[in-house]
């Protein structure tokens, strides 16, 4: 059975304090264009201006490194439209500080359609070729039968302004699930936070450690709890499904001494030859048992994203395990972050491979960014 499971290596905060996250600092244009000489690092950012700071939509803001592949001289979308004159920058490299980044130029190797939010290749673009791609175009796709698949040498990441903005996840109000570990960060008493899941919690395929929705997370946490104390472990289970998350305990995190635990499966449960949405559901529900029970620790769960909808191993009912975490958490009466619903968002109008760092089921560092967007909404 594992041969078909493609290594898937992932007082309350309220509503003002989201205001704060989304309006820090208003907006920066300074921030676009190439590095200065120091190579000042600059992170990809979400953020508005305070025109409305209670708006839902229609919200002026800034993205920085969003991932597109463009595959000929098609139109490659970007999360939102209403682009702002001049605010587009597309470069080669996630971080704009990498000494190998590359800064593409509009009208030679791309045009930009401001008003749809639409980037397109020119036709002698220096920029990759995604229709070279050996598994472009191809239907319920067996990827061992292909090499050298991956996405990541087709990637650009691009930053830009948009004045048709909204929130990528919904407030999610967990406050009765995480008393404990709220405590702790605010008084700064030392904690461990643990992941345990598949490939996606273990790293997926993000470019750098600190670039795992784990880490944008840890530093969201800390900038709203200045004094909190905390190390981050992960003790996933790549290439499994939440059944060997049971089987698999005491060698994995039964080794570990949590006050919190985010608990990532079901990408591999819901491959062909998987565990069924009910199964998978019991199977969480137990683990949130057994991590109260032995660890006396604290849970969140978390749904995954449907992978590549042109994948022969795919059940294609990632919603339903979606609806089964969900579920899960309820029953078990541990927190909830829906991943799905703000994956779904963005495709509402991009494409899948330009989420896909291995083009199956792994997210690109944007994926991990679009994961810590969820989490940020999780109020408690």
């Amino acid at each position: 059975m594992k041969k078909l499971f493609i290594n898937c290596h992932l007082s309350n905060i309220t509503f003002k304090l989201l205001i704060c996250y989304l309006t820090l600092g208003g907006i920066s244009t300074n921030t676009f264009g190439q590095p200065d000489p120091k190579g000042q690092k600059v992170s990809t950012v979400y953020s508005s201006n305070r025109e409305n700071p209670h708006s839902t939509k229609g919200i002026t803001m800034e993205l920085q490194g969003e991932s597109l592949v463009l595959a000929a001289t098609n139109p490659g979308k970007l999360t939102f439209d209403s682009l702002v004159s001049r605010s587009v920058i597309v470069r080669s490299t996630y971080q704009r500080s990498n000494s190998a980044c590359k800064i593409y130029v509009e009208g030679v190797d791309y045009t930009i359609d401001y008003a749809k939010g639409e980037i397109q290749r020119t036709v002698n673009s220096t920029i990759p070729d995604y229709s070279k791609n050996v598994l472009y175009g191809k239907k319920d796709f067996n990827h061992s039968k292909f090499t050298d698949f991956s996405n990541h040498p087709y990637f650009v990441w691009v930053d830009y302004m948009t004045k048709n903005g909204q929130r990528l996840a919904e407030l999610n109000d967990q406050r009765k699930y995480l008393v404990k570990f709220r405590k702790k960060l605010e008084s700064g008493e030392p904690l461990s936070i643990v992941s345990y899941g598949n490939s996606i919690t273990a790293g997926g395929e993000a470019s750098a450690k600190e670039f795992r929705f784990q880490s944008l997370y840890g530093n969201y946490l800390k900038s709203i709890f200045p004094n909190a104390n905390f190390k981050i472990e992960d003790v996933s289970i790549p290439g499994y499904s939440s059944k060997q998350g049971i089987e698999w305990w005491d060698t994995y995190i039964g080794k570990t001494s949590p006050d919190l635990v985010l608990v990532g499966w079901g990408m591999n449960d819901h491959n062909i030859g998987g565990n069924k949405p009910e199964q998978f559901k019991k199977n969480l529900i137990k683990l949130v048992g057994m991590i109260k029970k032995r660890k006396n620790a604290e849970v969140v769960l978390y749904s995954s994203f449907p992978p590549n909808n042109d994948w022969h191993y795919s059940s294609h009912s990632m919603e339903l395990y979606a609806e089964a975490t969900k579920q899960a958490a309820l029953e078990a009466k541990c927190a909830y972050v829906d991943v799905y619903s703000t994956w779904m968002k963005v495709l509402q109008r991009k494409d899948q491979s330009s989420l896909l760092g291995n083009n199956i089921n792994h997210p690109n560092d944007f994926g991990h960014w679009l994961y810590a967007q969820a989490f940020e909404a999780m109020t408690f």
